[in-house]
């Protein structure tokens, strides 16, 4: 579930890429900023409340239309990497929270017809079940143990979304730790590698949540609107993408990401 508030209408890492921008007039001029895509589930559902949901043509056109530009999709850490290296440019992000089941058998196989990879942001308490936390709509199943280690070893980058998709704004001492700390490591046993991502539930953020995700190890958060000033790359903005943005509503989006504080800024 998630509040959108958009503007309207482990692969090969990056090699080195090019160095800033020539300056001009004195001024360095700053690269095309990166976006990162906010998906959640890929089903053919006419029963989306929360505007959730893409179809799994939809998501081909999406897709081929980032292709078309000369853009890939990536995972945020694959993202990250290339941007720690001036290398970010052609790169879009890609993540779908709340690991639904449906990320194996509709998400995955577009992702993999076009090369492309993604983030999926998972609810380690939650593994096997469904999407109890919203109160209306229809449920849905979540991926469970078998489902996220076929998501990990097609090549997606498995991330978490805490334990059981709660308010960490909201949440006493316990649960927060419990949320950003626990749900790390079980995620990690899980598939046996670093889990390096989180990303807030319902896309909520202050300067004490950002903190325990932090302590608890994380590289990265994402989150939707930027975070609290200082939070860096533990609130990373992203762009909510859903069944009715057509070719010419992500073009709108795009070019407003930088404007509405949804684009990633160089490192």
């Amino acid at each position: 579930m998630v509040v959108d508030i958009s503007a309207p209408p482990r692969a090969p890492e990056p090699g080195p890429g090019p160095g800033p921008e020539p300056a001009t007039k004195g001024r360095l001029k700053r690269r095309p900023a990166a976006w990162v895509a906010m998906y959640h589930s890929v089903s053919d559902c006419p029963d989306d409340p929360y505007n959730i949901s893409v179809t799994p043509a939809r998501l081909d056109q999406q897709l081929a239309w980032l292709a078309r530009r000369g853009l890939r999709g990536v995972s945020v850490r694959e993202l990250l990497a290339a941007r720690a290296l001036g290398a970010e440019r052609g790169l879009v992000g890609l993540t779908f929270d709340d690991g639904y089941a449906d990320f194996v058998t509709a998400a995955l196989p577009v992702l993999r017809r076009h090369g492309f990879t993604a983030t999926v942001f998972v609810l380690s308490g939650r593994v096997g079940g469904e999407n109890a936390w919203e109160p209306t709509g229809p449920r849905k199943p979540l991926l469970d143990e078998d489902g996220i280690r076929r998501a990990a070893a097609a090549g997606m980058e498995i991330a978490s979304h805490g334990l059981t998709h709660v308010d960490l704004t909201t949440a006493p001492e316990d649960v927060l730790h419990s949320e950003a700390d626990d749900s790390r490591h079980r995620l990690a046993a899980l598939i046996g590698d670093d889990v390096e991502g989180f990303c807030y539930p319902y896309g909520r953020i202050d300067e004490r949540a950002a903190a325990a995700v932090r302590r608890a190890g994380y590289r990265y958060a994402c989150s939707i609107a930027p975070g609290p000033a200082g939070c860096g790359d533990f609130a990373l903005p992203r762009i909510h993408v859903g069944q009715a943005d057509t070719p010419v509503r992500l073009e709108l989006k795009r070019r407003l990401a930088r404007v509405c504080g949804r684009a990633l800024e160089a490192s």
